[in-house]
């Protein structure tokens, strides 16, 4: 397999590429990645000396660049994981990038996918398309679910969707389109509610909860999503929807407070601060398709209190990675205000 991840070099991605070059040693990988405030090469540093693996800087809304990398490497499998993906960005900071790359970008992918006859493309997507359940509403998402975001990010996730089922449709690009549950694990961008209030905790600050922190998500380690993606690239039937999700359906302050626990910390460390807009009540996965492929969570429920505490000692251990984050991260606002 010679392997083409867009945007590996962010949270999920790079996961995912230490896994597969862990895993499949008959892979090469090529990472095509913009690098925008969340993507860091050195999220990879323990990979890039790997003969299997290639570092090329792009963007997915480019499609002569993505044309250039697919017949250069010929690739045969592409693996979209680029996004713009922090949920308040898109509500308070405007939305044109949020439908340029996750929509936009997603096309243009597959139209390179299309011309240089890739053998399957993986579309990595996220179950915020679907919408909301309610707390008292037992049912889950299914991939027969309608369709139906409520936060500008996800609707622009659900546009490159639709887009890869017109393809489908339409010409037959071999794509399969996956929604998984909220991930967590090492290497993801501190602006996120778990790292965050890692940080947060550790400093002895207060973590701020939205409303009243009963919001309920699904959470899968990112281990996990990297296997259930890499058993679609292989399985995976073209035209179809997989839901990816561990049954650890967790409220907001259920998590802070196994956060709290490992520092001994209670409720004393908790704000509660005005509802974010739109604030999807519950969101649940029925994961029941791929699981008939073979895959199954290696952290389960009952796993995650234990998980947990193996990010927040990652963290703790990694000050260096996250302090290098966060400057990148003020270089790129700067610039961006330049503009």
């Amino acid at each position: 397999m010679k392997l083409l991840v867009c945007g590996g070099a962010g949270f999920i991605g790079s996961n995912f590429i230490r896994y597969k070059l862990q895993s499949d040693h008959g892979t090469s990988i090529v990472n095509f990645d913009k690098l925008t405030y969340a993507g860091n090469l050195d999220n990879l540093k323990d990979v890039e000396s790997d003969l299997r693996y290639k570092f090329v800087q792009g963007d997915i809304t480019d499609l002569d660049a993505l044309n250039k990398v697919m017949q250069e490497n010929k690739i045969t499998h592409v693996i979209n994981f680029a996004a713009e993906s922090h949920v308040d960005r898109s509500i308070h900071g405007g939305c044109k990038d949020f439908v340029l790359t996750n929509s936009l970008g997603v096309q243009m992918i597959l139209d390179a996918v299309r011309a240089n006859n890739v053998e399957k493309y993986v579309q990595v997507s996220t179950d915020e398309v679907y919408g909301a359940l309610e707390l008292d509403d037992p049912s889950k998402f299914t991939e027969e679910t309608p369709i139906q975001p409520n936060m500008p990010y996800a609707a622009a996730k659900a546009g490159g969707d639709l887009m890869c089922h017109a393809y489908w449709v339409t010409h037959k690009v071999p794509v399969v389109v996956t929604h998984c549950s909220n991930n967590y694990g090492p290497y993801q961008f501190p602006e996120k509610v778990i790292p965050s209030f890692i940080l947060r905790i550790s400093k002895g600050e207060q973590v701020p909860i939205y409303g009243d922190g009963l919001n309920v998500r699904d959470w899968v380690h990112v281990i996990d999503h990297a296997r259930a993606l890499d058993l679609l690239l292989q399985k995976g039937e073209p035209g179809q929807v997989y839901n990816i999700g561990a049954d650890n359906e967790r409220n907001n302050l259920e998590v802070t407070r196994l956060l709290l626990k490992y520092f001994g910390k209670g409720d004393e460390m908790i704000k509660f601060v005005e509802d974010r807009k739109g604030h999807d009540r519950r969101y649940a996965i029925d994961a029941s398709k791929i699981k008939a492929l073979g895959w199954s969570p290696l952290y389960p429920r009952e796993k995650f209190e234990e998980a947990l505490k193996e990010e927040i000692e990652w963290y703790l251990a990694n000050n260096d990675w996250v302090e290098a984050v966060w400057k990148r991260k003020a270089e790129w606002d700067e610039k961006a205000l330049r503009v």
